[in-house]
């Protein structure tokens, strides 16, 4: 059995090795993350065995937690309807939210993320208990979570997955940095033998926008107690066209009718009604355990991604613009941006029982190494024989870490032993920001000819600006290398006083070898029952999250649309690396990790078929990383701003932004959720679920402008930006559920309220707010054989659409605005078939 699980382990490691050779890597140190035992599917309960914020030797309940935890089921994750893991916990966890378009660059394409309203970077990803490596596209142009480098676990396999386990409070004392805003915790499925395949598809009401996804997943059992499980899936997801809105068009009317042109023109553009992005991607995973004797077993699991996007992002440039060269485009174009994903993650370990310590040491390394480029466009300062296909450029974001984690228990004469959870943890990283071909970026010098003709009588004499037309390469000047270590220690010890009084504390510290330097957390949670079924929870920690390397060194130089006033302008910006000399001469300083304080307090009831939690908190972030306002634009400096950028080497740009510790906010909220279960007998049994998410954040203090910029009446931090902190996603959410299985058939419903969010700009006059909606959902699923079963659902099943309130452009798109967190697209319908064997 031993060579079996040792092909197990070649399988893991022949998985990843396919994604790209790994680079040279660090000495190997030592290290802790939460020590997590993959799990089988199945319904989950208030008695469920949880793992995730749970150091100690000894199990714990979900009811037994003294900090709000959710578990979510595979059953609850297929019931969706949706085929990403981002859409289907949106979908389910109140406080998560996402905007169906954050902002320009890769934003519109990898979606960010806002939990409790903060970005995905205060989210730690766990897989398996493993610290999950993040991101390498960063959202620098995204107005929502902008400048975040989250884990994207759209890269897992749904059908991989066990179950989730969220933990809705502060953890970095126990996992370290990220962990300030809660947990996620994935753990793959450990079925021991067993297949599923499943086929879902559909489409858009009016718009098109097909999807169909494919998943496989099997199963095996290695000797005696072990497991071998694969898990593929594979989605296809077409473009929305836009054009179906009455007002979405690229040309004027012609005597108040559309222009002929308009029949042949891409109406798929990401301000207009639908989906600019056609997605193909391919994830997969492997998960194994195999015990060697009685006291010692190994364990291996891994994921390997490939995506592949073709998003029409950006205005359609019109055959009158200086960009559109006559002579390769003579009726305008629309540009693609094509985004080529390789994603990988790969963990090896060994638990064992030593002399009455559980440890468990484990290595694991992931990497995502991303591809940009860009078709259907052109450099027009190359001049008619430019090439209307680029490569862009490349970011790659590698992880690799190394855990032990030992626990036991003491027993101290209290109600409960003493649980005891210390460990180390070796970390190291790494961002590139590669340069792309040079006709991607390059100023050609070609002047427009005047030669009698139209364009030429229109712009002859003129140049072109260097670059591409929508997007711009990555420069040799804006790539970038850069890598740190980083080395941990924790201790984690809780027990009973008495046998209704659980309380636990742990600290944690870390050092980096960068300017994060080092850092303590510290956590105290306590549990006590008041009454059989009925107890208050609640806890103090504090965290801390160090900056991402991508946030130190990234640099871009972007052709984007930004709102002045009532008016969607296109602009190139310039986003400027912290320490570069343009950034210091408008007052950069280096990045410092940011600090938080977070309270929890709550009350748990649970009797008979009835469970209900409330939980308050609130989250004190300092020295919070944000992006600059654009420094340079009309109103925000002007000339001023760009003769110091020219003076420092940054030309042909209207503005610049950088990241830098600007505020302190504080954010808080309350998070309730409600379950009954009623059992009928013949009639079946009906499980009810109601939630309520609500939040708001303050700012409490924002840095002074740097002397150079307040000589300039500058704003490093304007309105804009501090109000997409407080007001761009809704405050509130309430999630409703109801799941009826009735022998072979079963109907889940679900209604969903986002509460009103506001798109704001420069001046209060311009905000644009949107008007709270109610979303409903609906599946109908039945079993035709104890192996084959049918479902066929709506997601937005009356085909809701935000306020018809947004900034509408030239070309129609614009009206719903950009951030409503349920999409731009209307309803879409779907029919699912699973054959298990």
């Amino acid at each position: 059995m031993q060579r079996v699980f040792v092909s197990a382990l070649l399988a893991s490691t022949l998985l990843c090795s396919q994604a790209r050779a790994a680079e040279e890597a660090p000495p190997v140190a030592s290290a802790p993350d939460a020590a997590a035992d993959a799990s089988t599917a199945g319904d989950v309960g208030s008695d469920a065995i949880i793992v995730t914020g749970v150091r100690g030797a000894s199990p714990r309940t979900v009811a037994d937690s003294p900090v709000p935890i959710d578990v979510i089921t595979p059953a609850e994750l297929k019931a969706t309807g949706r085929t990403g893991l981002k859409e289907i916990l949106g979908n389910i966890i109140p406080s998560l939210s996402m905007p169906a378009l954050g902002g320009g660059g890769t934003s519109a394409s990898v979606r960010p993320i806002s939990i409790r309203g903060l970005s995905g970077d205060y989210l730690l990803v766990l897989v398996n208990g493993k610290r999950r490596h993040t991101t390498s596209l960063i959202n620098n142009l995204s107005r929502v979570s902008g400048g975040s480098t989250p884990v994207d676990i759209d890269l897992i396999p749904t059908n991989a997955v066990g179950r989730i386990e969220v933990l809705r409070d502060g953890a970095a004392a126990q996992y370290g940095s990220d962990a300030i805003s809660g947990v996620i915790n994935l753990i793959l499925d450990s079925s021991p033998e067993g297949g599923e395949f499943t086929t879902t598809a559909g489409q858009l009401y009016e718009k098109g926008g097909a999807l169909i996804q494919q998943s496989l997943g099997y199963g095996t059992r290695l000797g005696d107690g072990g497991f071998l499980r694969f898990a593929v899936e594979g989605k296809f997801h077409d473009r929305a066209d836009s054009s179906a809105d009455p007002i979405a068009r690229v040309f004027p009317l012609v005597n108040g009718q559309p222009d002929p042109r308009e029949a042949s023109v891409d109406h798929v553009i990401a301000g207009g009604y639908g989906r600019s992005n056609r997605d193909k991607i391919v994830n997969s995973s492997v998960n194994a355990e195999l015990p060697f004797s009685d006291t010692l077993k190994g364990y291996t699991f891994s994921t390997l991604s490939y995506r592949n996007i073709k998003d029409a992002r950006g205005a359609y440039v019109p055959a009158t613009s200086i960009g559109a060269l006559p002579q390769i485009y003579p009726s305008g174009f629309q540009a693609y941006r094509r985004i080529w994903e390789w994603d990988f993650q790969t963990t090896w370990g060994l638990k064992a029982q030593l002399g009455g310590w559980d440890a468990d040491l484990s290595t694991s390394f992931g990497r995502d190494n991303v591809k940009l480029g860009a078709e259907n466009t052109l450099n027009p300062s190359i001049g008619p024989t430019s090439p209307t296909s680029f490569f862009m450029g490349k970011q790659i974001q590698t992880l690799w870490v190394n855990n032990l984690d030992l626990s036991r228990t003491y027993d101290v004469g209290l109600a409960a032993p003493l649980e005891v959870a210390v460990g180390v943890e070796q970390r190291w990283e790494k961002f590139q920001n590669i340069a792309g071909e040079p006709d991607s970026y390059r100023d050609g010098g070609y002047v427009v000819p005047k030669d009698g003709t139209p364009f030429g009588n229109l712009y002859g004499g003129k140049s072109p600006s260097p670059g591409l037309v929508s997007f711009t390469g990555t420069s040799p000047a804006d790539a970038s290398s850069i890598s740190r270590g980083n080395i941990a220690a924790y201790i984690d010890l809780s027990t009973k006083i008495v046998p209704a009084w659980f309380i636990g504390v742990a600290g944690r510290f870390e050092h980096y070898t960068d300017s994060a330097g080092n850092t303590f957390s510290g956590k105290v949670s306590t549990r006590f029952e008041l009454a059989k079924g009925l107890a208050l929870r609640g806890g103090v920690n504090t965290g801390f999250r160090a900056p991402s390397l991508a946030q130190t060194a990234f640099s871009t130089t972007q052709n984007t649309v930004t709102v002045v006033g009532n008016e969607r302008v296109l602009t190139t910006s310039k986003f400027l690396p912290v320490n570069s000399a343009a950034a210091l001469a408008l007052g950069a300083q280096p990045l410092k990790p940011e600090k938080s304080l977070n309270f929890t307090a709550g009350l748990t009831f649970e009797r008979g078929p009835v469970r209900l939690t409330v939980d308050g908190y609130q989250i004190r972030i300092d020295d919070r990383i944000v992006k600059t306002d654009f420094l340079g634009t009309a109103s925000n400096g002007g000339s001023a701003i760009k003769a110091i950028l020219v003076a420092n080497g940054v030309a042909n740009v209207d503005s610049a932004q950088f990241f830098t510790n600007a505020i302190d906010t504080r954010t808080r909220g309350v998070d309730v959720v409600g379950e009954y279960t009623l059992r009928t007998g013949d009639l079946g049994t009906v499980r009810l679920n109601a939630a309520w998410s609500y939040f708001d954040t303050k700012i409490l203090k924002v840095i002074d402008n740097p002397a150079q910029l307040s000589a300039l009446n500058v704003v490093l931090f304007g309105r804009q930006v501090q109000r997409d902190l407080l007001v761009a996603v809704p405050k509130s959410k309430v999630v409703l559920t109801a799941n009826w299985d009735l022998g072979k058939a079963r109907i889940l419903a679900r209604a969903t309220r986002y509460g009103k969010y506001t798109e704001s700009s420069s001046t209060a006059a311009s905000d644009r707010t949107f008007g709270a909606k109610w979303i409903a959902d609906l599946e109908v699923g039945y079993n035709l054989s104890d192996h084959v079963t049918v479902s066929v659902g709506a997601n937005n099943l009356f085909d809701t659409y935000p306020n018809r309130n947004g900034i509408i452009a030239s070309d129609g798109s614009g009206a719903y605005g950009s951030f409503a967190p349920f999409g731009l697209s209307g309803g879409f319908y779907y029919a699912r078939v699973g054959v298990t064997f």
